[in-house]
């Protein structure tokens, strides 16, 4: 439509109403009209499904949904910009240092800034006071797309050599280079239209480097409370080492060693590494001062705990140990008495979704060596089946139970704390895409649910995005709290897996349709895969706990479930 002569177009926004507007306005003056709407400050907006930035322009009709602060890709956008406002204050005051974003921690991101000499206190108070000065300063993030080749010779020009093998194996013909007052950086995901909507952050030192702290999509005007997390820390580390002895510590390193057609040793030593650790646990266990009657296995959703502990059960048998493992999952309540989250949604992962009396009362009658017959969870059905099949244990024998509960106290009270040993495990991934785009270790966990839920539960990719936002309030709310308390941690990352996962993955994205909300989900997926060179799962142990998502376990039968997600 024309109107005197200015081409205008409809804007459908998400409370129903409809306006005309001239024809390339922005959704950053857009944003200023109904920013009074929002709790918290609008980042992006949502332009028929799909994310743009602020500066983005409308020429046709469109429908347009703000994302604010409490939205996940708000804040994804929040933290990348202040990731870049990091980086360009330390570059502007120590020129020859680098910086390096590692992993999150205590509810902020662990940050190394390497130069000849440790960061110190004093340096970090130096780096704040700067980024502060940023901040006030309202610099704009200049967005520019640039050829692949022509990107990578800046890279290469510059000394970036991490970016330069990041980008080097994609497909897209395209790179988008980000600037902000002369400095020039590559981040994968969408940036804030200017330095001064990124107000609230903090820096604490934390040797060898720094903590950067940022606020919560729950509470987004606050920044929350550290809270040291030591052996989570310890875990990171670790595998940060691993993924040096396999000369892998980032993606380009990966793709380069896939290109080469050694994938196949990285497989054989990251599973190796695995075998190590597991057997570290099995000792540990055996060597206790006080005897374990009950081994309780804890992490998120696609963790990997089915698999591991089996893989710890063997282990055990070798030091002399007879272990039983017993599911958590077998002990839900039937789903009409599930109870149901904020949305309305069913909360599998709150501790009501297990029938806690029938369980507490099997554990005491198996530890005082009394049989009971063990139930089994049909997800199909939802609801607990009987399966005929008695437990007893003798007194030589310790129970493995492994669940998304496992270190939560009450759920196992009347066995004392010293007969106890706790191990959470978690996909930890610390590998980055380059020094200043980390892969979330989320990022890794949905991937392997999405895969796992196709093929064994019969749930798309759609359904399975569609129910991780809750899945995620469960973790924060049932399971991170106690990740301290274990007696030690497990990071069943592999360096190799999103290689392999991607091939299972994409297809199954690929599926989501333009029109549904799910699509900006499903769209920022494959680009994240999309810079992994595909790895072939054929040399792939059977035994790997990437068996347990993409399929051919020897601890399991590879028959889907049903043809539509029961979880939904």
């Amino acid at each position: 439509m024309k109107k005197n002569n200015v081409k205008t177009i409809s804007v459908t926004f998400m409370d129903g109403i409809v306006k005309s507007y001239p024809s390339g306005i922005s959704l950053l003056e857009l944003s200023r009209e109904y920013q009074d709407k929002y709790t918290s400050t609008i980042m992006a907006g949502k332009v028929n499904n799909e994310i743009k930035e602020l500066t983005y322009r409308l020429d046709e009709d469109s429908k347009v949904k703000f994302i604010d602060l409490t939205h996940s890709d708000g804040i994804r956008i929040y933290r990348r910009s202040l990731y870049f406002i990091l980086i360009k204050a330390v570059n502007d005051l120590f020129p020859d240092r680098k910086v390096v974003i590692n992993h999150s921690i205590s509810k902020g991101m662990y940050c190394e800034v390497i130069g000849e000499t440790e960061l110190t206190a004093d340096e970090v108070n130096l780096i704040k006071g700067r980024m502060k000065e940023i901040v006030d300063a309202k610099l704009p993030f200049e967005k520019r797309v640039l050829p692949i080749e022509e990107a990578k010779e800046i890279f290469m020009k510059s000394g970036r050599m991490d970016r330069y093998h990041a980008v080097e194996h994609r497909m897209k013909p395209y790179v988008t280079i980000y600037s902000c007052d002369g400095y020039d950086d590559y981040f994968y995901g969408y940036m804030a239209p200017d330095t001064g909507y990124v107000k609230l952050f903090d820096l604490v030192y934390y040797p060898p480097g720094l903590i950067l702290q940022y606020p919560e999509k729950t509470n987004p005007h606050v920044i929350p409370e550290f809270k040291e997390q030591k052996k989570l820390f310890t875990v990171f580390n670790e595998f940060k080492k691993w993924n040096r002895i396999l000369g892998i510590e980032n993606v380009g390193a990966l793709n380069d060693i896939v290109k080469e057609g050694k994938a196949g040793d990285i497989i054989k030593i990251s599973e190796a590494l695995h075998e190590k650790k597991i057997a570290q646990i099995a000792d540990m266990i055996s060597n206790s001062e006080h005897r374990k009657k009950v081994i309780l296995i804890s992490g998120p959703s696609s963790s990997g705990k089915t698999t591991f502990a089996q893989r710890l059960a063997i282990q055990l048998r070798v030091n002399g140990i007879k272990p039983v493992t017993i599911s958590l999952d077998d002990y839900f309540v039937d789903r009409d008495k599930t109870p149901r989250d904020e949305d309305g949604e069913f909360d599998f992962e709150a501790l009501e979704a297990i029938d806690l009396e029938l369980f507490n009362f099997h554990l005491n009658e198996l530890i005082n060596l009394r049989e009971v017959e063990i139930p089994i969870y049909s997800f199909t059905k939802g609801c607990r089946e009987k399966t005929g099949r008695k437990l007893k244990i003798s007194d030589d024998q310790v129970l493995i139970i492994e669940g998304i509960h496992g270190l939560n106290e009450k759920l196992t009270t009347a066995i004392p704390r010293e007969n106890k040993f706790k191990i959470y495990i978690s996909a930890l991934t610390s590998m980055n895409i380059d020094d200043h785009n980390r892969i979330p270790t989320t990022d890794a966990r949905i991937i392997r649910r999405i895969v796992r839920a196709y093929k064994f539960r019969g749930c798309s990719a759609l359904n399975t995005i569609r129910r991780w936002p809750s899945v995620r309030r469960g973790e924060k709310r049932y399971i991170f709290p106690f990740q301290e308390e274990a007696d030690v941690m497990f990071n069943s990352a592999l360096a190799y897996e999103l290689g392999a996962l991607k091939p299972f993955a994409e297809p199954l994205l690929e599926e989501i349709d333009k029109s549904l909300p799910e699509y900006s989900e499903a769209k920022r997926l494959l680009e994240f895969l999309s810079y992994f060179l595909p790895i072939d799962s054929k040399e792939i142990p059977l035994n790997s706990i990437l068996r347990e998502f993409i399929g051919g376990s020897s601890f399991y039968t590879d028959i889907p479930l049903q043809k539509e997600c029961p979880l939904t």
